[in-house]
């Protein structure tokens, strides 16, 4: 058998063999550059102008006050006599059958609510004595006590919740919106993150944009000092100076993206212009020296304490302002001990401030149109965590099986309860809401079809929802 020298045979195959020669080559390329011509050119040069969503919206905004370590839904919200009958005695096997637990045994011993419960408002929703606040604001909420997760530990549940994905790489749910529905301001971000916590456990995966272009992504607010690093300017530049260099670099790179179509040029054009705007804008939003003495009182905001209350009322003056999806993290809901202390000093640092954000949404006209959510990852376990070499007692562990949010606002039914959990509080036992279906809610009432709001990556199109979910129509208004 002749054999011929491996370069030989390598290039025949690709020039004539596999049928594809130089000339195929050549209008792969062709059919590249025609497909980044198909984009709009108004989206190419600016990739945050308005859209029109599937069909009429609800929300036009959304506010989401992720309770990151996961409140005890048993302590708030779902109320289980039936636990403190079996107190200190563990459920039956045919109930924790296959289940994982990160911290403690399946078979641990029971425990039952730490707070006596009691119905309010015209709907008699049911709330544990911890609330000290919420109860006011029973008759505008939906609360969801049918929730559940694939996930069991905070960063991939975090991930998960925000993009429909447990590792990190994919487009939060702010990053969808933004991509679908444009910016209605040019002078903030129209994606704000704040963090009011000891940290967020799945990081900046939690509002990336994955694989969409970087613009869509969240832009993080500090507490204190520069509410951006780097907003302000340098001494000896003037706003004069600034503007005549980024007028510059502007040129330039639209003259690159009038040549290479690429999206990333457009996001930092963009950037480049909403930096300038920012060393006028972000001092203005953030001085709530303007706002009233009454309205300080009612979010128990000191303006000059980075606090959960200063956040929250800083969320009502961006979407006032225009921004589109404010995310504000209130991380340290992770009671593996003394479940009782965490709750009411989490509550203490949340509960009167979220009300009063609610409240003054309603007041200023602007809850019909904003979505406001509340939750966490997952919920608690009805089993007790207590672990003496690590100093834990009396706490819960990790729970994705069946946990509690509430939604307010742009359209979602007010005072009304949804779904339910057995008598143990373990499992899901009426009209469940996976996470993917609250997602496809969610972009339900900003006016998506989540199966149509997609983008090509990779070969194939991607969603929020990848490749599950149903809007929960009982939800709805």
């Amino acid at each position: 058998m002749h054999l011929q020298h491996p370069t030989a045979v390598a290039r025949r195959h690709f020039l004539h063999e596999c049928g594809i020669g130089l000339g195929k080559a050549a209008l792969a390329g062709l059919l590249a550059g025609s497909t980044l011509n198909r984009v709009p050119a108004a989206e190419r040069t600016d990739p945050l102008a308005p859209k029109a969503p599937h069909f009429a919206p609800k929300a036009r905004r959304v506010i989401h006050l992720f309770m990151a370590g996961a409140p005890s839904q048993l302590d708030l919200f779902d109320n289980k006599p039936e636990l403190k009958k079996l107190e200190g005695k563990p459920l039956p096997p045919s109930v924790i059958m296959g289940q994982r637990y990160a911290f403690i045994r399946p078979d641990a011993a029971v425990m039952g609510p730490r707070f006596e419960f009691a119905r309010h408002g015209a709907c008699g929703m049911e709330f544990s004595a911890a609330f000290q606040h919420l109860p006011k604001i029973a008759d505008e909420i939906t609360l969801i006590r049918s929730v559940r997760t694939d996930q069991f530990n905070h960063a991939p549940a975090q991930i998960f919740l925000n993009t429909g994905f447990s590792q990190p790489g994919r487009p939060s749910i702010g990053s969808w919106v933004l991509y679908g529905l444009g910016a209605e301001t040019q002078e903030l971000p129209a994606f704000v993150v704040m963090s009011t916590g000891a940290g967020i456990s799945g990081g900046a995966a939690n509002w990336s944009s994955g694989f969409l272009p970087t613009l869509y992504g969240g832009v993080r607010l500090r507490n204190q000092g520069d509410p951006i690093l780097n907003v302000t300017s340098p001494d000896g530049i003037d706003a004069t100076a600034q503007r005549d260099a980024l007028d510059t670099i502007g040129q330039l790179n639209r003259e690159r993206l009038q040549t290479l179509a690429d999206p990333e040029i457009a996001s930092r054009i963009a950037s480049y212009e909403m930096a300038f705007k920012l060393q006028t804008s972000a001092p203005e939003l953030m001085n709530l020296k303007s706002e009233s003495a009454e309205t300080l009182a009612l979010y128990g905001c000191d303006p000059e304490k980075p606090s959960f209350a200063r956040a929250a009322l800083l969320a009502r003056r961006m979407i006032e302002r225009g921004v589109r999806f404010v995310n504000i993290y209130h991380e340290g809901w992770d009671a593996h001990s003394d479940v009782v202390g965490n709750h009411k000093n989490n509550l203490a640092q949340t509960e009167q401030a979220t009300v009063a954000l609610v409240s003054d949404l309603k007041r200023l006209g602007l809850l019909n149109d904003t979505l406001v959510i509340w939750g966490g990852e997952f919920g608690r376990t009805p089993m007790v965590e207590t672990n003496a070499l690590l100093g834990r007692s009396q706490g819960r562990d990790h729970h994705p099986q069946a946990y509690t949010m509430w939604l307010a606002g742009g359209g979602v039914k007010a005072g009304y309860q949804h779904g339910g959990t057995d008598d143990l509080g373990f499992h899901v036992s009426e009209d469940p809401v996976h996470t993917h279906d609250l997602q496809a809610t969610i972009l339900h009432v900003l006016g998506f079809d989540h199966e149509r709001l997609t983008y090509r990556h990779a070969g194939r199109d991607f969603r929020l929802t990848d490749v599950h979910g149903h809007v929960v129509e009982k939800l709805l208004a």
